[in-house]
């Protein structure tokens, strides 16, 4: 059993991994195809970071991406804490399926949604190239913030209402309870969301694709406008630098948390 359990995870972790190494193997190759490896060559690393152009997405998919995790955290918060306080379990339901149905809604569903809104918006008030970093960065925290309430949410029923109570009946105000109490015990949640925020920011192309104007771009549009023109190998250079820079914050990450737990362990 453990060495079919074994066979299954190096299955999966093949299968996964396999065509990153693919794509980081040929980002070194000298030719322009996929096809033949010709030679080791720095060269379509040294054509990413003369790109200027790719430079300026990069940026602005990343400040998208943390502002998206900043305000669905706060929004989502804030959401969690409105269906937590509501006394009626049938409301909660009614808010919590409502909440649900934005996060299976498909993403082709909720993007075209948002491409008849700001075109609306821009018919009604006059406003022009309303289509850019705005109406992503809307979008983004649009569909993050059901997210970040499913992951604050869970903390918020952990903790225990005895907390709440004493600190009440000890002459706390509600404010303070909040800011001491409740918040400081669902921190963990409201990390997670934003890093899950972050993460559908980063990931997201089906809404981006229809929210996002000429003047403005997100690697993931970008990569697919790329890839319709035919191979190339920037292509892979740049899946290979994101892909360390993630491997190295999750290394980071770890090492962090393990410091922690062997500091609470002593």
């Amino acid at each position: 059993m453990k060495l079919a359990s074994k066979f299954y995870l190096v299955v999966i972790f093949a299968i996964l991994y396999i065509p990153l190494i693919y794509l980081g193997y040929y980002s070194f190759n000298s030719g322009k195809t996929m096809i033949d490896f010709e030679g080791f060559s720095w060269q379509h690393y040294v054509e990413l970071f003369e790109n200027s152009r790719m430079l300026v997405i990069v940026i602005n998919t990343i400040v998208v991406a943390l502002l998206c995790g900043l305000f669905s955290a706060v929004f989502g918060t804030l959401g969690a804490l409105g269906i937590y306080s509501l006394k009626s379990n049938r409301q909660k339901n009614s808010y919590l399926v409502g909440n649900n149905i934005l996060i299976v809604s498909p993403d082709v569903i909720i993007g075209c949604s948002f491409l008849l809104m700001f075109t609306f918006i821009s018919k009604q008030f006059g406003i022009d190239n309303i289509q850019g970093f705005w109406s992503v960065l809307l979008s983004h925290i649009a569909f993050s913030i059901p997210i970040v309430v499913l992951m604050v949410l869970p903390k918020l029923y952990e903790m225990p209402k005895s907390i709440i109570d004493a600190a009440v009946d000890l002459g706390a105000t509600y404010p303070q309870v909040l800011s001491k109490i409740v918040i400081p015990y669902i921190t963990p949640g409201i990390w997670a969301g934003f890093f899950m925020g972050l993460t559908y920011s980063l990931d997201d192309f089906a809404v981006t694709f229809f929210v996002t104007g000429n003047g403005f771009q997100t690697l993931s549009v970008e990569i697919y406008s790329m890839a319709r023109q035919g191979i190339n190998l920037q292509i892979n250079a740049l899946s290979t630098v994101l892909s360390i820079f993630v491997i190295v914050a999750v290394l980071i990450y770890y090492v962090i948390n393990t410091s922690k737990l062997k500091g609470e362990v002593e």
